[in-house]
Order: C-alpha cells, then sequence, then structure tokens
C-alpha cells in the first residue's frame, strides 16, 4: 500500500507541470539574474513543486541550459522561417543573422549557450543549417561554406553578447549615462602620445559616442562583402 502511495505522489506531482512549463519558468529566471539564477531549488519554488520533480524532464543543470537555450532559439527559428522570400542569398543571410543578433542582445545569457550541444538543440541546429542552405546558393566549395556560416555566427553572437553585458555601476546608479561614458574614455584616449598610437587618434571622434548596433552592422556587412566576393556574386 505504501509504495503504491508514493507511486501516486510521484504520478501526481510529475502532472503537475510540463516540459513546457519547465522550460518557460527556466527562461524567466535566466532572463532576470542569467545562469547563476537557474538552480533547481529556484525553479521548484517557481513550479509550485519539489526538486525531485525537475528531474522528470532534465537531468542536469547543463541539460536544462542547452534546452532552455533551445526553447528560446526555437521562436527565432519560427521568425527565421517567416522571413520573405529573396533572389539574393547574401541578402537573407543578413536578415537571418539581424534577427539572431536582436533575439541574443534581448537575452545576453543566450550566447553563452547556442550550439553548444546540437544533440540537445535541434532548434539551434536547425538554424545553423537555414543559414548553411542559403550558402548552398553561392559557388562555394564545402570548406568556404562552413567558414562562411562560422564567421556570421560569430560576428552575431559575439557582438550581442557584448551588447548584452550589464554596464558599469556608475550607469547603472545614474551618475552618468553611456554617452559621458564614452566621452571619459575618448578622452583619456586623446591625451595619449599620437606617435606611439596613431590609430587610436585616428578613430577616437569615432569611438564617442558609437552607436554599438551600427557597429554590429559594419561588421556584418564587411563579413558578407568578403563572402560575395569569394563567391564571385
Amino acid at each position: 500500500m505504501g509504495q503504491l502511495q508514493n507511486r501516486s505522489s510521484e504520478g501526481r506531482r510529475r502532472a503537475s507541470h510540463s516540459m513546457e512549463s519547465v522550460l518557460t519558468e527556466a527562461v524567466a529566471l535566466l532572463d532576470e539574474a542569467g545562469a547563476p539564477a537557474l538552480t533547481f531549488r529556484a525553479l521548484a519554488q517557481r513550479l509550485g513543486g519539489g526538486v525531485a520533480s525537475i528531474y522528470w524532464y532534465v537531468a542536469s543543470k547543463d541539460e536544462l541550459l542547452d534546452r532552455a537555450t533551445d526553447h528560446v532559439i526555437g521562436a527565432v527559428l519560427a521568425d527565421v522561417e517567416a522571413l520573405p522570400a529573396g533572389d539574393d542569398p547574401i541578402d537573407a543571410l543578413r536578415a537571418m543573422a539581424v534577427t539572431l543578433f536582436e533575439a541574443i542582445v534581448e537575452r545576453p545569457w543566450l550566447g553563452a549557450y547556442f550550439m553548444r550541444n546540437s544533440g540537445a538543440q535541434n532548434n539551434s541546429l536547425r538554424l545553423y543549417e537555414r543559414l548553411g542552405q542559403q550558402t548552398l546558393r553561392l559557388d562555394l566549395s564545402a570548406r568556404q561554406r562552413f567558414h562562411a556560416v562560422s564567421a556570421i555566427v560569430g560576428v552575431v553572437v559575439g557582438s550581442a553578447v557584448d551588447l548584452g553585458q550589464e554596464p558599469p555601476q556608475e550607469v547603472l546608479d545614474g551618475a552618468v549615462d553611456r554617452d559621458e561614458l564614452l566621452g571619459r574614455y575618448a578622452q583619456t584616449w586623446r591625451e595619449l602620445d599620437p606617435e606611439e598610437f596613431p590609430f587610436v587618434h585616428e578613430i577616437v571622434d569615432e569611438f564617442d559616442g558609437h552607436d554599438d548596433v551600427d557597429q554590429f552592422r559594419s561588421a556584418l556587412e564587411l563579413t558578407l562583402a568578403g563572402l560575395r566576393l569569394q563567391a564571385g556574386v
């Protein structure tokens, strides 16, 4: 009788939430405070069950992070698949890259886990495939296609994670705004010896008050322009 009651109570705990609800709440915790905030105990409290019930769905925190990432990427993949079809694969790659960039900027933790485990991230792999399929429309070798998609993903993820970093405490406190902080750094650069730092002196006015998204788009355009040249388009 006792064993039957235990199985019954376990069944009720398992039925109290689903994989969908587990992942939804996991993503909410990640959005609030990043990976350190995502613990089985915190997740169980949000779901209103015991820690043991989480193990019905995932075996470890690493698996939970991978599946939470894939859960979010599923929405990104849907947005990518909804993009209008066009004649130019470079334009298609640009639109896909911007879509992924915007998702990672919104959720900086996402960049650390995207494509980390393709076995648990089916949506991520499908998104990678969608990017790669555009290169199949270009006259490239297999190695060039691989390097092209790797370069695009690198620009997107690297730029988005950098942009999504938490600003310095004085900006968070409201003591200074972003432009004022950049201005301070720019002034220290202007005071450097121009013979020792000729490049820094050349670009300091561009750095002062620059737009991070514009900087990402420029890096993406450089990458795509190189790809276009390589493909002879």
